[in-house]
């Protein structure tokens, strides 16, 4: 009997770590290729990845399809000046592809060459079935690279111990970072995940038995965890050394964030679990650079046109993805502004606003859109504003209102109508606000369990 002794084809095996950080280099190789390179160079350098990327797109049953029912052929698409010829994607029309060629959809086979190892993770949907999301070996690991080439700028190192509350089972979150933080930092992780996975008590504790002085996540249960420290007697700052919290800002939720925990510097970055980081600001906190040496990045109005100067959403090719499940032009969703101007760090990327709100989770009122998730920086100045809030959306006889529910240390000592009136102003269209005690939205946002609390309640 023959027995075949062929070495299994292994997920270590499928990346090249002396290529991967030659072509997307982290720690001090980073600044050292990209600081002072010119647009030129940069756009030449994507012009290469995006012929590669395409030649796996074409062998991708997915834009196969979707390509060819627009009319689109190979040799129609020879440049990234051709980019604005191909239809934009985004989840639902992946969702439907699942739907039509289960379990993992046409997004996530090659017709050249076998799979290969790979990554499965899903999206954290609360309704229907979840997105899978898949990554080959290389488009994996070029993305934690990237995350962890956010850490290490941003100074995080050999004495630090960095505490996670990104959640972990199906989703992608803590398992990215988990491996970001590993393989592409020297720092120590404690991978604590959500409320739910370990209590805010418990994580509390462990950051004060190991010294934790790196938090990452999202800004709204860090906020929370700076609280349940108070309550059980520990004093960020103090007896909670963290020094640095790198997570996802929203306008006006830094500051509260960095008081919370006793003045540590909080730092922004942004991406999707479809494309991993997409952006980060540097230490010097003006803006967040683009990952443009491996995606390309387009601000796109509601009719997929170039947004110029103005908010749009983000549309992203991803260069790197070139193994498996590629992404081209896929429409996040997330809003954004360019910014114009030079940047202090030399870098040939450009800069975005962070993440303004979504286009999908929008309410029109009376002929005006209003974003939810945006409601955070409007309600900054409000006294004693914890920084939580919700949004409800109700039927009101034969039109609709919307109501604000915004947590303040002291419901007593703020006007409410005083609020609703700068609101309606700032807005442009006539809400209601509804002042409550800390903790009196966490029924409706799922803040102590979730990793993104809900901001839009439809109650129609």
């Amino acid at each position: 009997m023959s027995r075949d002794t062929a070495p299994i084809p292994t997920y270590a095996a499928a990346v090249d770590q002396e290529r991967l950080q030659q072509e997307y280099p982290w720690g001090p190789g980073f600044l050292h290729t990209y600081q002072g390179m010119s647009r030129t160079t940069l756009e030449d350098l994507q012009q290469q990845r995006f012929t590669t990327v395409m030649d796996c797109a074409w062998a991708t049953p997915f834009y196969q399809r979707i390509w060819g029912e627009a009319g689109i052929s190979k040799g129609d698409i020879n440049s990234l000046t051709d980019l604005q010829r191909l239809p934009v994607i985004d989840k639902n029309m992946i969702l439907a592809d699942v739907a039509a060629h289960p379990p993992f959809g046409s997004l996530a086979t090659r017709t050249d060459r076998p799979r290969g190892p790979a990554v499965l993770q899903t999206t954290s949907g609360t309704t229907g079935n979840p997105q899978p999301v898949i990554w080959g070996a290389w488009g994996r690991e070029v993305q934690n690279a990237l995350l962890g080439r956010i850490y290490g700028w941003l100074g995080v190192g050999a004495d630090d111990v960095a505490h996670s509350v990104y959640g972990h089972g199906l989703v992608n979150g803590g398992h990215y970072v988990r491996e970001s933080v590993t393989r592409y930092t020297n720092a120590m992780l404690l991978s604590a995940g959500t409320g739910i996975e370990t209590r805010s008590e418990r994580q509390i504790a462990v950051m004060h038995q190991f010294g934790a002085t790196v938090l990452l996540g999202f800004a709204d249960y860090l906020r929370k965890l700076a609280d349940t420290a108070r309550d059980v007697g520990l004093e960020p700052g103090t007896d909670l050394p963290v020094r640095m919290i790198i997570g996802h800002l929203l306008a006006g939720g830094r500051e509260p964030l960095e008081q919370a925990w006793g003045g540590a510097k909080a730092y922004n970055w942004y991406g999707v679990a479809d494309t991993g980081a997409l952006a980060s600001e540097g230490p010097e906190r003006d803006g967040l650079h683009l990952w443009e040496d491996a995606n390309v990045v387009e601000v796109l109005d509601d009719d997929d046109k170039d947004a110029g100067n103005g908010v749009g959403n983000i549309v992203v090719t991803c260069l790197a993805k070139d193994d498996l499940a590629p992404l081209i032009r896929f429409n996040t969703h997330d809003l954004t502004q360019l910014r114009s101007g030079s940047n202090a760090a030399g870098l040939p990327f450009r800069r975005i606003d962070g993440l303004l709100g979504r286009s999908d989770n929008m309410v029109k009122l009376k002929g005006i859109n209003v974003y939810p998730s945006a409601m955070g920086a409007l309600l900054a100045n409000v006294p004693g504003f914890t920084g939580e809030f919700v949004c409800r959306w109700e039927k009101s006889g034969h039109g609709e209102r919307l109501t604000i529910m915004c947590e303040v240390q002291k419901p007593e000592a703020v006007d409410a109508q005083q609020v609703q009136s700068m609101m309606s102003d700032r807005l442009g269209v006539g809400i209601e606000i509804d002042i409550v005690a800390p903790g009196g939205t966490a029924s409706l946002t799922g803040v102590h369990e979730r990793q993104k609390p809900v901001r839009l309640v439809d109650q129609r």
